[in-house]
């Protein structure tokens, strides 16, 4: 008997340190939609449950620790995804922007130069249904892997940590890839409305975000939502035309919507695809 509750304290006792080891705290692991083993920069498990005794407190402990998951050898998470080693394949990553949880996005490394952090992702004929709660805007939704928003709060903290620029890719109706980027990004915090900020713009799609009128001006507006009403309009843009988005009376951009998608003069309601890029910006 005393044998058994020796063995039966150094089993708690070691459970208890096993329970006490480091794991990933993934808030919208609702995003993924799959395993964990199609996140690329987990590493795999470095053992197997073995056929020997089960009962053995050591191979719990052992088999316990070596499931939680830690950060790559030598370094904390990434911040971002331009963090992520030269020759990363694009894929779902973990990230750990500062004084976050733990996220998952998708890392874009096929387009300039790689280390695009994925905020949003949008095709026509999409499953995701875009007109969402301030919440769930909040919070992201959709599928790494298809169309998503990683969430505007992630969105914040992940733009707060350094000066980061922004890329929008837009298919439009003959299936020609553009592109407008702007060379500072970044979002307030949500009791500033989450205010969107830009800077100055490039690219093949056309000034879009930014203009001279004011009904149809992105940069400097809070977002709205359904349930949220941030704009300048006397309506509820955000409601009418289904989808939350940095609305001012209503829109010359609408990426976050069901259907054929907006933008500017390249595209009014029949744009097929979106995608939202942001990296830290880059300065000789």
């Amino acid at each position: 008997m005393a044998t058994q509750s020796l063995c039966l304290l150094l089993f708690t006792s070691l459970v208890a340190l096993a329970v006490s080891l480091p794991a990933l705290d993934i808030r919208n692991l609702h995003l993924l939609n799959g395993t964990m083993d199609e996140i690329m920069n987990v590493p795999p498990e470095s053992s197997q449950p073995d056929d020997g005794d089960n009962h053995d407190p050591v191979n719990h402990v052992r088999q316990a620790r070596d499931i939680a998951h830690h950060p790559p050898a030598g370094h904390g998470w990434p911040k971002d995804c331009s963090e992520m080693p030269p020759g990363s394949h694009s894929g779902v990553y973990i990230i750990q922007p500062k004084g976050l949880h733990h996220l998952v996005v998708y890392c874009e490394m096929n387009v300039t130069n790689g280390g695009w952090t994925v905020i949003q992702r949008n095709q026509r004929d999409t499953p995701v249904t875009w007109a969402e709660s301030w919440s769930t805007y909040q919070y992201g939704f959709g599928n790494v892997r298809g169309e998503y928003w990683l969430g505007t709060e992630y969105i914040h903290q992940i733009a707060k940590q350094k000066v980061y620029q922004v890329r929008f890719v837009i298919q439009d109706s003959t299936d020609n890839i553009n592109f407008a980027d702007y060379n500072l990004f970044s979002v307030e915090d949500e009791s500033h409305g989450y205010r969107l900020r830009l800077g100055s713009y490039s690219g093949t799609a056309g000034d879009a975000m930014t203009s001279d009128n004011p009904n149809t001006m992105h940069d400097n507006m809070k977002f709205s939502t359904k349930d949220r009403d941030q704009d300048t309009y006397s309506k509820n843009c955000a409601y009418s035309y289904e989808g939350g988005w940095w609305f001012s009376a209503c829109y010359s951009v609408r990426l976050n919507f069901k259907g054929g998608m907006t933008w500017g003069n390249l595209c009014k309601g029949n744009c097929k695809s979106s995608l939202i890029l942001i990296k830290p910006a880059s300065y000789c």
